[in-house]
């Protein structure tokens, strides 16, 4: 096993970019291992913040939406945006540290309202 080459932040050559970056160019890694990483030093004995970097050249175009997967997605949003107690679509996501919508979690100060 070989080890990756460490780039300081913002000092990374041309031709590696994160996975972020890759999809900003409508790229993806494509099952290819990482080429590289970056290395932000923090202070106070932390260990430094890493990312992970992959060849642009080998990378692949992103796979588009098919039909299936737009209905997938919807499905997905519209669970997220379901209350487990009242059923109701709260027409936003449902924070998962209340587990119901606003109106359910906090009934006495919708009453006040």
């Amino acid at each position: 096993m070989s080890t990756l080459p460490v780039f300081r932040w913002h000092l990374a050559p041309d031709g590696y970019a994160t996975r972020r970056q890759l999809r900003a160019r409508d790229l993806r890694p494509g099952g290819q291992d990482v080429a590289a990483q970056l290395e932000r030093p923090q202070r106070r004995g932390r260990p430094p913040l890493v990312a992970y970097l992959y060849r642009v050249d080998l990378a692949k175009p992103v796979r588009p939406m098919t039909a299936g997967r737009w209905r997938a997605h919807a499905a997905m949003m519209r669970a997220r945006r379901t209350c487990s107690e009242c059923r109701s679509d709260a027409g936003y996501v449902v924070p998962s540290s209340l587990g119901v919508c606003v109106t359910c979690a906090y009934p006495e100060e919708q009453r006040a309202a």
